[in-house]
């Protein structure tokens, strides 16, 4: 097969076209168990394979796939033929950045793969689990695995030659309850990613154990628990909704095709500008931020991108000031040119595409905040004076341009004079992305920082859902608004 790609890509460039590549997936894997309230609800298991091809011919890009890979010479001068239609009508000819020809591998570290465990002994893990959430006060509890696995050969016409393994594990429980006004309340633990592995022995039964019975409690407290104040305070915030908020307001806001205006009509854009670079005070002098595909072990993780360049640890945030973005080959020259000087050295390898039959598009990779230097939560609990810790993803709204936001979480401790004192149910938080990442005053250590999954990032048309990482400190923004 990988010479009757090669012969292909020689054949179309011969014929025309300036650039060729081809993403062959032998196999792409997805199993999913959900088990809620004790009934094994959903056991799914879909496989596909097949081949998607780009050909670039007269700044206009062609694409065709196929699921049939048993004829390929139609499935190319398919590719060719669509470029050069839209070669007719191109308004912006596509230039790409230069990249090394690479001839490589990529495995994702694992030591067992969930595909080789026998369903019997999923479904095991899942009834402990239920059997640990099963509680007084909850109403409501689910336990879900979802695998996937994927063989990734990219070849192209500048020489490179890539093969990538990878497998992933995406983990969750959640319990639910209602409270006496009849309002429903959830807690949900999904592990953090540590060490240098990620196949079915990261399911760590004692780690469950431990943060089911931590969700029972605290969403128990939730449902006899006051309503969250309107209020201005300091909010500091944990894992596990600075994940979120790194989501939204940064990562998507520095995707560079949103920034050049290719999502407007589906996912929407960014404030950003072409001329904010290396100008824009993004936020405090306390905010570093970069996107890193170079962490062993999360799915933002993968390698080389689908342009074939390596993954990269590329700074996006340096000490407040914006100074690069989430690209591919195709938007920074196209970027350079609009702002008629070079913001952009090259693809920060961010380029990928959620199956072979969608074209690769600029997606986060592990949009990273670096630790700080003020210490542990309870170090800067004990400096604030008026806050609100906050954690858990409820509910967000955010403005089309990222250039606002509005969150709900799950659960809240208001903080007094550096103690915390109570808890409170429907905790919200809500800001301008400038200001808001201009008001950070604390950022916490390396004992804070915890890399989190997202499974299901959604973006183009026709939609790709798409895995990555964030890697996150506790965070504190001063005088924000909450509760309303």
């Amino acid at each position: 097969m990988r010479n009757k790609f090669q012969e292909q890509i020689q054949r179309l460039k011969a014929a025309g076209a300036t650039y060729v590549d081809a993403r062959w997936y032998p196999v792409e894997e997805t199993n999913q168990l959900m088990m809620w309230n004790g009934n094994l609800k959903t056991v799914s298991s879909s496989r596909e394979s097949g081949v998607g091809i780009r050909v670039l011919y007269k700044g206009a890009w062609g694409f065709s796939a196929s699921s049939d890979v048993g004829n390929l010479t139609s499935l190319f001068d398919k590719a060719l033929d669509n470029a050069r239609v839209a070669a007719e009508r191109v308004t912006f000819p596509v230039r790409l950045a230069e990249k090394e020809s690479i001839q490589a591998s990529f495995k994702s570290p694992n030591r067992i793969d969930p595909f080789s465990v026998p369903l019997g002994e999923k479904v095991e893990f899942l009834k402990k689990l239920d059997e640990q959430l099963n509680q007084p006060g909850v109403a409501q509890r689910v336990c879900e695995l979802i695998f996937m696995r994927k063989q990734i050969v990219y070849f192209d016409s500048e020489g490179s030659e890539i093969e990538k393994n990878i497998i992933e594990v995406f983990p969750s429980i959640q319990v639910m309850g209602v409270d006496a006004q009849g309002e429903s309340h959830s807690r949900k633990f999904s592990p953090s990613l540590s060490g240098a592995t990620r196949g079915w022995e990261t399911l760590d039964p004692h780690l469950f154990s431990e943060n089911a019975e931590r969700i029972v409690r605290e969403m128990n407290e939730v449902l006899v628990a006051e309503t969250c104040p309107t209020d201005q305070r300091s909010v500091i915030l944990l894992p596990g909704i600075m994940y979120l908020q790194t989501h939204e307001t940064i990562g998507h806001a520095l995707e560079l095709d949103r920034i050049l205006g290719y999502e407007l009509a589906y996912a929407g854009g960014s404030f950003v500008k072409l001329g904010d670079f290396g100008e824009l005070r993004y936020g405090s002098p306390k905010l570093t931020a970069r996107a890193n595909a170079t962490l062993p072990n999360s799915p933002g993780s993968f390698g080389y991108d689908d342009d074939g360049v390596a993954a990269q640890d590329n700074l996006l945030i340096d000490k407040g000031l914006l100074v690069g973005a989430i690209t591919g080959r195709q938007m920074v020259e196209e970027a350079n040119v609009r702002a008629g000087k070079a913001i952009f050295n090259g693809s920060s390898g961010a380029n990928r595409a959620t199956a072979f039959y969608r074209v690769p598009i600029e997606r986060m990779t592990n949009i990273n905040i670096d630790p700080g230097s003020d210490g542990s939560l309870d170090d800067i609990v004990k400096n604030t004076e008026k806050g609100i810790i906050l954690d858990g993803d409820k509910s967000w709204s955010i403005g089309s341009n990222r250039e606002q936001f509005h969150f709900a979480t799950d659960i809240g401790w208001l903080v007094e004079d550096g103690k915390v004192t109570r808890v409170v149910k429907n905790p919200t938080y809500k800001g301008e992305t400038v200001p808001f990442y201009n008001s950070l005053s604390a950022v916490g250590d390396e004992s804070t920082w915890e890399v989190r999954s997202v499974d299901n990032c959604g973006k183009g048309q026709p939609n790709q859902v798409m895995q990555l990482g964030h890697g996150i400190p506790v965070c504190r923004f001063d005088n924000v608004t909450i509760g309303e």
